[in-house]
């Protein structure tokens, strides 16, 4: 059961829904995260649910939360914008079902114009230059997104895309609300962080949209990330050619058997 509680009541007009929440290399919540700290948007409503992972968080303070997901709300430019970001997703395919569907008739309700989701495609190799790419549910949307950042020619690329991500953008097909999936390239292992990744949804969101994100901080912990992994390769070679170098050692010949 999802328990969803209002915040405060809000006037607008028209919003764009914009979604991210983790999946892989937690392209999207790393996206949203970033457009959270830098726009500033108000919290209008949060979501609890037994649905979520069975778990608690420890926060800062040293005390422990639940999982939540929730909505934010900002004006951009005379445009209403909805964010919804969290540390989870539904635990399985039921309950992501339920939940995409809940936040529909919250955007129903709403009156929401577009839905955009945001994730990342698993690369079997660490991309230097991620790839943006997007799928939709009518060509309208895909031809309005589609840009010199952001390529529409998807399929082959992607394999169904999962979670809510994909599921809002399907689902809300049938409420004649236009939705779109904006994927970036991203190395597929579970440990790994797609900054890059989201970095270049970034850049395509906000020229297109006009956000006004200042990625310049972004920018800067990309190159962090990358000097730091260039080091850990580079003393992982170090080791190997030493390893090469040293003799091998004759193994001892007696067996029992």
């Amino acid at each position: 059961m999802h328990n969803i509680r209002k915040i405060e009541d809000i006037k607008i007009k028209n919003p764009i829904l914009i979604e991210g929440l983790p999946g892989i290399g937690n392209v999207g919540k790393i996206a949203m995260d970033f457009m959270i700290d830098n726009l500033k948007p108000k919290k209008v409503y949060e979501i609890h649910s037994d649905r979520f992972p069975h778990a608690v968080f420890v926060n800062e303070q040293n005390l422990v939360d639940l999982p939540t997901i929730r909505i934010f709300h900002k004006r951009v430019k005379d445009q209403d914008y909805l964010f919804l970001a969290g540390d989870v997703q539904p635990i399985d395919e039921a309950s992501c079902y339920e939940f995409c569907n809940k936040i529909l008739d919250i955007m129903q309700d709403l009156k929401v114009k577009e839905v955009i989701t945001m994730g990342g495609i698993g690369m079997q190799k660490v991309p230097e230059n991620p790839q943006v790419y997007c799928t939709g549910n009518n060509k309208k949307i895909i031809d309005k997104y589609k840009s010199q950042q952001i390529n529409c020619n998807i399929y082959g690329i992607v394999g169904p895309i999962m979670g809510v991500s994909g599921l809002l953008v399907g689902l809300a097909k049938y409420r004649d609300i236009p939705s779109i999936a904006i994927l970036a390239e991203t190395f597929g292992h579970p440990a790994y962080v797609g900054m890059k990744g989201a970095g270049a949804i970034l850049n395509a969101l906000n020229k297109k949209l006009d956000l006004g994100l200042n990625l310049d901080q972004l920018h800067k912990d990309i190159k962090g990330v990358d000097t730091e992994i260039k080091a850990k390769r580079e003393q992982q070679q170090k080791a190997q050619q030493q390893q090469q170098k040293k003799p091998v050692k004759k193994a001892d010949t007696n067996y029992i058997g």
